[in-house]
């Protein structure tokens, strides 16, 4: 994928989240977002997939010119993995698919099924196909709703923090399946604050602090900090 961003500044009621942030990755698979609470990593990922817009700056996710892109359209080409999961909870787990893939990419239901089960039982969800959204773990609603953002092919999926609210058993499942799109190629950007998963997951990392880019590279640099802020921030949260 390709991700350009220029002298992109970002306020909410004049506080500024992003300070002037400039990124040029190119060829790269799995990006990881890392960072302290309030860093601005969330904020970053939503203007990415354009769900927000940026104050100044321009951005360019691989072929797209965000500031030229019709939003309903870029939408309609990436996936996106919200924190809390956006299932439809009086929906089966098949229906939250196939109603997607019917309604807004105009897919004839034989196909929207066949797409839909196909990732299911890829992902180990076949045995709750028939199920209300209502009656998953956190886990696999989050794993559901990873498979719905891939059912339409993304070029990019967007994932925010997706693990952050679940305990360390059903975040393992969710990350197990998060390593399933490295094994597919698909292209990925993750905030996370999962370090060990980043490492193994990610081939670029992105670390921020206080609105900032302050350093990013290959994640090698997760084994060799070249700031003393990311080697700061790595002994907090006990990278082995």
């Amino acid at each position: 994928m390709e991700l350009i961003l220029k002298n992109v500044v970002k306020k909410y009621d004049n506080l500024e989240i992003l300070k002037n942030i400039n990124i040029n990755i190119k060829g790269k698979t799995g990006i990881a977002i890392i960072g302290p609470s309030g860093a601005g990593k969330s904020t970053l990922l939503r203007l990415l997939s354009k769900i927000e817009e940026p104050d100044s700056g321009e951005i360019f996710v691989n072929d797209h010119n965000l500031e030229n892109t019709n939003p309903a359209e870029f939408y309609k080409q990436i996936g996106f993995v919200f924190q809390q999961h956006t299932l439809f909870p009086h929906l089966s787990v098949l229906r939250n698919i196939t109603l997607v893939l019917e309604k807004v990419h105009k897919i004839e239901k034989l196909e929207a099924n066949l797409i839909a089960m196909t990732l299911l039982e890829k992902f180990e969800l076949q045995d709750h196909i028939n199920k209300l959204c209502s009656q998953l773990s956190g886990g696999q609603s989050q794993r559901v709703s990873i498979v719905r953002s891939l059912a339409i092919s993304p070029e990019i999926m967007f994932l925010d923090e997706p693990t952050s609210a679940l305990d360390p058993v059903l975040t393992q499942e969710v990350l197990k399946t998060i390593l399933q799109l490295r094994e597919e190629k698909t292209n990925f950007v993750i905030v996370t604050h999962e370090i060990l998963f980043a490492k193994k997951a990610a081939d670029f990392i992105i670390f921020m602090e206080d609105g900032k880019i302050v350093e990013m590279g290959d994640v090698s640099i997760l084994g060799e900090p070249q700031t003393p802020e990311l080697k700061q921030y790595l002994s907090n949260v006990f990278v082995s």
